[in-house]
């Protein structure tokens, strides 16, 4: 099973670790587009501070995020998994998870970036500020950019087995799973039982909740129908929209009564 998590908007602070060895990560076929954003991102953010501000879509308040990628080459590097923080990791919460599902999820989640393309919870990395949606002067859309490197590194990551993308739609334009590997992700919707609308906030805790419950149970259905019976064992109400057509997704829909 790999599982596909959005990174957060806000992540904790890089540390004291050694810094970043590229060749280090994850996906290595990744890492000429890796270095290509790096590059690009360290010099904008050393230079000048308002164009770095109003490329990154940073206010005023958040300068010192623009600061902290010019140093991103030197600055301490920590496991993704504890560097990304907000409302899906802390519903996650890995740090708590017992040893085995901490396996699991080493094996298991892959975390998408503007920056690093995707990353497994273990890679080390820095902490940054550079989102999906960031169009840098030189070389443009970040979704775009990552298309084609992604299309020819993910396929081989997500195996024979199940995908289940929970990622946003932002993230989700840099790899969309294509042909037989379509057939077998699942995508997941949280609804609001009662009144069957999209919730926002809780979307993001009950995603993580989904990924712990499934890590902390040794759950690793291989297929979407199997995910379905996976989900209700573990007490999730959910309603499953299999394929219309070949090519496509799963579609999974979350039910909860509760908004918090």
């Amino acid at each position: 099973m790999l599982v596909l998590l959005p990174p957060s908007e806000g992540k904790a602070p890089s540390g004291r670790g050694a810094p970043l060895k590229l060749e280090s990560l994850s996906l290595p076929g990744l890492n000429d587009a890796r270095s290509a954003v790096l590059d690009e991102l360290v010099e904008l953010c050393a230079g000048d501070e308002v164009k770095a501000r109003e490329v990154l879509g940073l206010s005023e308040g958040l300068r010192g995020e623009a600061a902290k990628n010019a140093e991103l080459r030197t600055a301490g590097a920590r496991p993704a998994g504890e560097i990304y923080t907000g409302v899906l990791y802390d519903a996650l919460d890995l740090a708590s998870l017992d040893p085995a599902a901490k396996r699991r999820a080493a094996r298991s989640l892959l975390v998408f970036s503007g920056l690093w393309g995707a990353v497994r919870v273990t890679d080390r990395v820095p902490s940054y500020r550079c989102s999906m949606g960031v169009k840098l002067p030189g070389l443009g859309a970040l979704g775009a950019h990552w298309r084609a490197p992604m299309a020819a590194a993910l396929p081989e990551a997500a195996g024979s087995g199940l995908v289940l993308d929970l990622r946003s739609s932002a993230y989700a334009a840099a790899w969309r799973p294509k042909g037989e590997l379509a057939g077998r992700t699942a995508t997941v919707r949280v609804l609001h039982a009662p009144t069957r609308k999209v919730v926002s906030h809780f979307n993001k805790a009950t995603k993580g909740r989904i990924v712990r419950s499934l890590l902390s149970a040794g759950a690793m259905p291989k297929g979407p129908a199997e995910l379905v019976e996976a989900l209700r064992d573990l007490g999730y109400e959910v309603e499953a929209q299999p394929p219309v057509k070949a090519g496509t997704a799963w579609g999974l829909d979350v039910l909860v009564d509760e908004i918090h």
